[in-house]
């Protein structure tokens, strides 16, 4: 069932629990650029056996969530931080804890969300997602897709993405769950202006880890092995700055969540056991 918020509908993936396991929490899900909810579908059932709910949710504009096609102020951060406040809202978990989970251009948004109102999370996870604008190389990858955007359809983009190899290494849809239809049929979903603006985002991101530290909540930055989009040594200062715990998941690059699902979840399971709801 999507979910219902006053601000818009979204589209989510949502996993109960499994029967006989003790429920200790809920995760909002955030899924990265030119992702989708699909990219946490091998996370649901791990975290599931551990006794936590996850609803994983395409944001405006991304895949089956509905947005303007080619307003781009729709999808300024500001706008994205507080629908993912209106999604919290919706899933009501007064009982028990709401842990805000955002992988790369999710996890900026996610840090936007927290510091326009913490009070909603017990928690915020950081999965391939920096402290500032992504590298120089991935920047001349948006660059690119921006390019094509601007004289292509979204249809046309996909093709001349395919044509220049693998999509995820040309600015194209990160590599996801699912075949190429399920990838082409995400990326004919996105709106044009959600990608223009999301990766003018990620290209001019200014760094606020000073800012998020100064929220009372427990964080957690985990990555690959190896990122180049930030790479681990940022990604572990951030952490420091952040007084984080800092998990590195080996055979893992930029998305965790799909090269290493198991390894994933067993350390998101493991923070998020640690964080009870007396913690101060």
């Amino acid at each position: 069932l999507p979910l219902q918020t006053p601000r818009r509908t979204f589209a989510v993936a949502p996993s109960p629990g499994p029967p006989g396991v003790e429920p200790r929490g809920v995760a909002l899900l955030l899924p990265g650029f030119t992702g989708s909810k699909e990219d946490f579908t091998l996370m649901h059932e791990p975290l599931a056996a551990r006794g936590y709910r996850t609803v994983a949710v395409d944001g405006r504009g991304q895949h089956e969530s509905d947005g303007p096609e080619h307003d781009e102020s729709a999808y300024a951060q500001g706008e994205l931080a507080r629908d993912v406040l209106a999604q919290a809202a919706a899933l009501g978990t007064l009982d028990t804890p709401l842990h805000l989970f955002g992988h790369s251009l999710g996890g900026q948004i996610a840090r936007a969300a927290v510091l326009l109102d913490h009070s909603p999370f017990r928690s915020l996870t950081l999965m391939a997602s920096g402290p500032a604008q992504i590298s120089d190389s991935q920047q001349q990858r948006v660059k690119l897709l921006r390019d094509a955007l601007a004289v292509m359809s979204m249809a046309e983009t996909w093709e001349a993405i395919r044509a220049m190899g693998p999509p995820e290494e040309v600015g194209g849809p990160a590599r996801g769950i699912g075949g190429q239809e399920l990838l082409r049929r995400r990326w004919l979903g996105t709106k044009p202006a959600q990608l223009l603006a999301t990766g003018r985002q990620l290209c001019t991101e200014p760094d606020r880890v000073d800012e998020l530290a100064a929220a009372p909540l427990p964080f957690h930055v985990l990555s690959g092995a190896s990122d180049d989009t930030w790479p681990v040594p940022v990604l572990d200062d951030m952490a420091a700055r952040l007084n984080a715990r800092r998990t590195i998941i080996p055979g893992a690059e930029h998305s965790p969540n799909a090269d290493q699902p198991l390894l994933t979840a067993q350390a998101v399971a493991d923070f998020w056991d640690t964080v009870d709801g007396t913690d101060a």
